[in-house]
């Protein structure tokens, strides 16, 4: 089984945070589209993908929904042939950007997830985060996906900016409040301070408050839902995201389209960062090889800080000794040959640890 991620990297503006490959459309649409036609049919036939073994394929950006579906269309013709039967397909989309109409046409090409980047409900931090939807655009599009018949809906928030006091969070959590029936999945980003972002250099609009954030975690687990990472909340675990809990799990996946990445056996295939370079070389790859020891250490990283927790055999002796102490001490959890981790705010000092 594989797992697909494809990049549409055009947005309408630059979020300050973002540090994600995102560029103006500047009517690049059809030359970008064709290349990622030839990346796709490239990667299947390279990765030697059989008939209905994609498992996940997650379209992101970027903001993907500020491209007309024609587009879409086109590649999920491509996919048709490869896609599992019970394909989770998921699209990230902006609340200004989203029409009714767009949302019921992808919903028939065969996309069943949606994902919306909402960020916040308050107007000022909206503002300070370079966010140009408000409150109302994020209420109205939550009804049209409803309204488009969407099952399984994510939204994203992002909290521990400068913004964030318990009265700020105390307001996120009402609004999520009123639309939680609305939404399956939740998406809660601590903010990261990135280079090249216009948020780069400035550390001090990042607020760095462990017990804002457990209190805002709390809250939302008293609002019901369920956390299997460190930034990923469901509704219940049939709504854990698939695709995501891919990556954690280690397993194998094809990366399509500007800035995208790849990630077979101990491979990992990176595509140009220069959309003019991509639409004139679209199968390009850079290839890193990682050792054993590359291996393990992102297998601590992501284990610790999801649910897919640690397997044993991975540890070696010290490592094995360590653990079980933090099982003494009830940090770790021990069942069937794994290790895991009882508190995700701790997960990069847990990885480090060891």
């Amino acid at each position: 089984m594989y797992h697909l991620y494809i990049h549409i990297p055009f947005c309408e503006s630059k979020c300050y945070y973002c540090s994600f490959t995102s560029l103006k459309k500047k009517n690049y649409e059809d030359s970008y589209f064709n290349a990622l036609k030839k990346d796709l049919k490239f990667q299947l036939d390279f990765f030697k993908v059989k008939k209905n073994s994609i498992k996940t394929l997650f379209i992101g950006g970027g903001t993907p929904s500020i491209i007309q579906t024609r587009y879409y269309e086109e590649i999920f013709k491509i996919l048709e042939p490869f896609l599992s039967k019970n394909l989770e397909s998921t699209c990230e989309t902006n609340p200004n950007s989203t029409s009714l109409e767009w949302l019921k046409e992808m919903k028939n090409f065969g996309l069943n997830r949606i994902s919306f980047g909402a960020q916040s409900f308050h107007p000022k931090k909206l503002k300070f985060l370079g966010r140009i939807h408000s409150q109302d655009m994020i209420f109205k599009v939550l009804e049209n996906a409803n309204k488009a018949n969407f099952k399984n809906i994510n939204l994203d928030l992002i909290y521990d900016t400068k913004m964030d006091d318990k009265k700020m969070l105390e307001f996120e959590l009402l609004n999520l409040k009123k639309i939680k029936p609305l939404i399956t999945h939740l998406s809660a980003y601590n903010l990261s301070i990135e280079p090249k972002t216009i948020f780069a250099k400035k550390e001090h609009f990042k607020k760095n408050a462990p017990y804002l954030m457990k209190f805002f975690i709390n809250n939302l687990k008293e609002l019901g839902f369920f956390q299997y990472e460190i930034s990923n909340f469901a509704k219940n675990k049939t709504y854990i995201c698939k695709h995501n809990l891919a990556y954690w799990q280690g397993k194998a996946y094809i990366g399509c389209g500007l800035s995208a990445i790849g990630f077979l056996k101990n491979q990992r295939f990176y595509t140009v960062k220069n959309l003019k370079d991509y639409i004139a070389n679209p199968t390009f790859r850079k290839i890193e090889n990682l050792s054993l020891k590359d291996l393990n250490l992102e297998h601590l990283f992501l284990g610790f800080r999801s649910i897919v927790g640690i397997k044993e055999s991975h540890l070696n002796t010290l490592q094995k000794k360590k653990a079980a102490l933090l099982v003494k001490e009830k940090k770790l959890h021990y069942k069937k040959g794994r290790f895991y981790n009882l508190n995700f705010l701790l997960s990069d000092e847990l990885a480090l640890y060891f």
